[in-house]
């Protein structure tokens, strides 16, 4: 007959072991993924507020469909083999966002309306027909940036392959 301590040591390191299981999957994202319908996983809740983020620095103001539109670009370069791979290597790409090189990404506070663009998008909304570019006519912009084919105005921006 076994004695009854013998029992609980067992059982104590099976509880670790969940114990440690569990927090490593709360907290190291690797692996865990979420499909999307716009072909792009995301690996954490971050990846969404960072395309809220950006949306609402480079887009506040703009139609909700020209919202949805920015971060539609933003997937359309994951999928490229021009651009990284993820939504946080496309974004902090240098030079790719002013509102990145500015801080102005990191200024917005009422993230609502972005984040449903940004979900909108994830779920494969994608207004700009594949486009990998957008900027506003109005403003001062490279002169590269003209080269491109744009495929559509919303609001005050131009989307372009």
């Amino acid at each position: 007959m076994r004695k009854p301590w013998s029992y609980i040591w067992p059982a104590l390191v099976a509880l670790l072991l969940l114990a440690g299981t569990l927090w490593a999957w709360q907290y190291l994202p690797l692996g865990r993924t979420l499909p999307t319908q716009a072909g792009v996983p995301v690996g954490t809740s971050d990846e969404i507020n960072l395309l809220a983020r950006l949306i609402a620095a480079e887009a506040s103001g703009e139609p909700y469909e020209g919202q949805v539109a920015v971060g539609a670009v933003v997937l359309n370069r994951v999928r490229s083999p021009l651009f990284p791979n993820t939504i946080s290597g496309v974004i902090y790409e240098p030079w790719a966002f002013e509102s990145v090189q500015n801080g102005l990404i990191w200024q917005g506070t009422d993230l609502t309306t972005a984040t449903s663009a940004a979900i909108d998008a994830l779920n494969g909304w994608d207004p700009t027909y594949g486009a990998l570019f957008f900027w506003n006519p109005a403003k001062p912009v490279g002169p590269w940036i003209w080269t491109r084919t744009i495929v559509t105005q919303i609001g005050s921006h131009v989307f372009a392959l």
